[in-house]
C-alpha cells in the first residue's frame, strides 16, 4: 500500500526501485574508478608504507632483512657523506629559489606590457623550462667540456684561460645552479605573468594619483597583491631543489670528489650501487620529513599574510 507523506504519496516499489538505481549507478562509478585506484595503490601508497618499514630494516635487496629499528636513521647523522650532500642540497636550494623567484619576477613585470613580439619573447622565456633536466644536461656537458667545449673556446679566443667546469669541484654545484636557473626561471615568469593580471587596475591607478612612482607602486601595490602567487612559487621551487637528481646523474654523478652529491644522488647511491636499501630509504624519509616542514612552514605563512 502505499504510505501519505504530507500532500504526496509514497510508492514503496518506486523507492526500492531508486534505491536498486543507485546501488546500480555506484556499481558502475566503481567499476569505472577502480583501475585507477589499483594503480594509485600499487604504484603509490603500498611502495611508500613499505619504504618506511624498509627503512627500519637492514635491506639488500637480495637476502632476508633483519630489522634494525632506528639504526639507520642514528649512521645518518653520523655519516659524513650524508652530511655533506645534505650542505650541497642546502647551498644549490638557497641559491637556486631566491634568484629564480626574483628573477622570474623581474622578467614578468618587464613582459607585462604591450609591445611588438610581445608574444615572441614569452615563449622564448617559457621554452627552455619544458626541456627536461636529462636533455639540458647533456646540451650542458657538450658546452662545457673542458677540452672540446664551446665555453672555453670562446674563453681561448678573448684571452682568458680555460676553466675545468664540470671537472672542478669548486665550480660544478654552481654551474648547476646557473644551468637550473636558464630552465627553471620560465616557469616563474608564466606564474607571475598570470598574477599581475589579477593586480586591482583600480589600486595601481590610485597609488599613482597619489603621487607613488613606479617604484611605489610595486612595493605598496604589486607586490602585496603577489604574495599567494609568491609563497606557492616559493614552495614550488623548493621542493624541486630539495629533490633535484637528474640534473646532477646526467652531468656529473655527483663528482668531483663528491662536490654535487645532493640527497636524493645519496639516496640513488645507496640503493642502486651500495645496494643497502634500508639505509637509502631512512635518507628518503628523512628527506621526505624535510619537505613536510618546509610545506607546512610556508602555509601557516600564508595563512597569517592572508589575514
Amino acid at each position: 500500500m502505499a504510505s501519505v507523506v504530507g500532500t504526496f504519496t509514497v510508492d514503496p516499489r518506486s523507492r526500492a526501485a531508486a534505491k536498486r538505481r543507485a546501488r546500480g549507478e555506484g556499481a558502475t562509478g566503481w567499476a569505472f574508478v577502480s583501475p585507477s585506484v589499483v594503480i594509485i595503490l600499487g604504484l603509490s601508497v603500498v611502495p611508500v608504507l613499505w619504504s618506511l618499514l624498509l627503512s627500519f630494516q637492514v635491506n639488500d635487496l637480495v637476502s632476508p632483512s633483519q630489522w634494525v629499528g632506528l639504526a639507520n636513521y642514528k649512521a645518518l647523522l653520523k655519516d659524513p657523506a650524508f652530511g655533506s650532500a645534505v650542505s650541497h642540497t642546502l647551498i644549490y636550494t638557497v641559491l637556486y629559489v631566491p634568484l629564480s623567484v626574483v628573477a622570474g619576477l623581474a622578467i614578468a613585470i618587464a613582459l607585462d606590457r604591450k609591445i611588438a613580439f610581445i608574444g615572441v619573447y614569452r615563449t622564448l622565456v617559457f621554452v627552455p623550462f619544458v626541456v627536461s633536466a636529462a636533455a639540458q644536461g647533456v646540451l650542458f656537458s657538450f658546452v662545457l667540456d673542458p677540452e672540446f667545449g664551446v665555453a672555453n673556446s670562446v674563453l681561448h679566443k678573448v684571452g682568458l684561460p680555460a676553466q675545468g667546469f664540470f671537472s672542478d669541484p669548486g665550480q660544478a654545484l654552481y654551474l648547476l645552479v646557473a644551468i637550473s636557473l636558464w630552465s627553471g626561471t620560465g616557469f616563474c615568469v608564466i606564474v607571475y605573468l598570470a598574477g599581475l593580471q589579477g593586480v586591482s587596475s583600480d589600486l595601481v591607478e590610485a597609488a599613482r594619483i597619489d603621487g607613488a612612482g613606479r617604484w611605489g607602486v610595486l612595493r605598496h601595490v604589486t607586490l602585496p597583491a603577489l604574495t599567494p602567487v609568491t609563497i606557492f612559487l616559493l614552495l614550488f621551487q623548493t621542493i624541486n631543489a630539495l629533490q633535484v637528481f637528474d640534473l646532477v646523474f646526467v652531468t656529473t654523478k655527483g663528482g668531483p670528489l663528491g662536490s654535487t652529491t645532493v640527497i636524493v644522488y645519496f639516496i640513488w647511491e645507496k640503493a642502486f650501487k651500495t645496494f643497502t636499501a634500508g639505509y637509502s630509504a631512512a635518507a628518503a624519509y628523512t628527506l621526505a620529513v624535510a619537505l613536510l616542514v618546509v610545506g607546512v612552514a610556508l602555509q601557516i605563512y600564508r595563512r597569517r599574510v592572508a589575514r
